[in-house]
């Protein structure tokens, strides 16, 4: 019996020490918490490309459905081969030409990772987690080409968005020898892509609308959303997936997560609370996509700030988000410009917003260690003037690199589309296909 129970106790503990064991590389074991964790996070963030769909999908005309969410989706595929082959390397490689951008044979197709484990956790969790956040960026853009645009022409335009500014960007500002990374005493802030995402689609869709010019009858012509209740659970999917995008980005599973998870909740609610509020001011009565809208103002303006504000400072965030992304909106009309979902308008803006103001709410803790780890030299003047500096570069790369690929685009395989296909609608003459069966699609304008 002793000799039973001896095998039994040394089995026990055998298989408790195993999964620590077998998941070591070299004297780098798996944190397999901190794993499980960024799995979670980095399916989370690809969820919000289905949701973006949604959200994107309901607020087009019927005959468009299918080609809006399409937008969508074609990146999921385009971007995760184009990521695998050399994004990663473009974006986390080894400075070159002048830290232009990134390069590491290593990360070409991925050779280099299989046995390599980063702050605990292998490196192919890493470059997935990063991969996703490059699959949302360009379809965000999308927003605003929505149906009048080529999917052919659509399909070059990320490609070429994604490899010369998406790539040299997300470098700058999140690669450990970026000189964003390291600018200041203590570098940009940008915890989730407050610039490398939302400001660089947002000003993007500026000026890819501006050039492509309004669609056929705007605005003129009603141009109604066709499904609400889609466009209202792809804003509910965004919420719960930016968790993922935001705590995720902690690269750990402890207080810094736990933070980022609280900001994010914190602001989006109160972005969503203060649009209805502004409603009911204004109109008596409070939309679905008042509130769809608010829940993305606030979550866009945190995304940078989640690692380092504090609740009051999330709710502020979310809370002047929307006010200025309200505002934002209603000059559209009077400016001229057709953003058809208002991808600069929200993401633009708010984030830019965010971006700025968090250099206003940065918690106590965070603020001495800065101020620790540079020699005394960190100061919120100081942080200010580096988070204007990055929100600086990331427009100018984003406005200058558009401009030159919507060009390209349009006199090689050509990007707007010719009037007779825009008024058949994307899903029917680029598709051959009808987003609801039963119902004839609208050709009016």
């Amino acid at each position: 019996m002793k000799i039973k129970s001896a095998i039994f106790v040394f089995t026990a503990n055998l298989l408790f020490v195993m999964p620590k064991m077998a998941f070591a590389a070299g004297n780098s074991p798996i944190d397999t918490g901190t794993t499980a964790w960024m799995l979670t996070a980095t399916a989370l963030v690809l969820l919000m490309v289905p949701g973006l769909a949604m959200f994107y999908g309901g607020l087009v005309r019927t005959k468009n459905v299918l080609g809006t969410m399409m937008h969508s989706f074609v990146a999921m595929a385009v971007i995760g081969v184009l990521w695998a082959v050399c994004g990663y390397s473009l974006a986390f490689g080894k400075s070159i030409l002048g830290g232009v951008v990134g390069w590491q044979k290593d990360y070409f197709f991925l050779n280099g990772i299989d046995n390599t484990i980063t702050k605990g956790i292998p490196e192919y969790v890493l470059a997935m987690f990063q991969g996703k956040f490059a699959i949302i960026t360009p379809a965000l853009i999308s927003g605003a080409l929505a149906e009048r645009v080529y999917f052919r022409g659509y399909i070059l335009f990320i490609v070429l968005w994604f490899l010369f500014i998406y790539c040299p960007l997300c470098h700058w500002v999140w690669a450990s020898d970026g000189w964003l990374y390291n600018a200041g005493a203590s570098g940009v802030i940008d915890l989730a892509g407050g610039l490398v995402i939302h400001v660089s689609a947002g000003f993007s869709a500026l000026i890819a609308a501006l050039m492509l010019g309004p669609r056929h009858g705007y605005p003129k012509t009603a141009m109604n959303p066709n499904n609400l209740v889609m466009t209202l659970m792809g804003a509910g999917l965004l919420w719960v997936g930016w968790f993922g995008f935001n705590a995720g980005s902690t690269v750990q599973s402890g207080l810094e997560t736990a933070r980022a998870l609280t900001m994010t909740q914190i602001s989006a609610a109160s972005g969503a609370l203060t649009w209805i509020v502004i409603e009911a001011i204004v109109f008596r009565k409070a939309t679905s996509l008042g509130f769809a809208s608010g829940i993305l103002a606030g979550l866009v303006a945190i995304t940078p700030a989640a690692g380092v504000v504090k609740p009051y400072g999330a709710m502020i965030l979310g809370a002047l988000s929307s006010i200025v992304c309200y505002f934002a909106l209603n000059a559209k009309m009077k400016l001229g410009y057709d953003d058809s979902l208002d991808c600069f308008g929200i993401h633009g803006i708010g984030s830019g917003l965010g971006v700025v103001m968090l250099s206003f709410f940065i918690r106590d803790s965070w603020m001495q260690s800065a101020t620790a780890s540079a020699n005394g030299a960190w100061s919120y003047l100081n942080q200010l003037s580096i988070q204007l500096l990055g929100l600086g570069a990331t427009i100018g790369l984003a406005v200058i690199g558009t401009a030159i690929i919507v060009f390209v685009v349009e006199k090689t395989i050509g990007f707007r589309i010719d009037v007779q296909k825009e008024i058949e609608g994307l899903d029917q003459s680029l598709h051959g296909e009808h987003g609801y069966g039963l119902v004839y699609p609208d050709t009016r304008g």
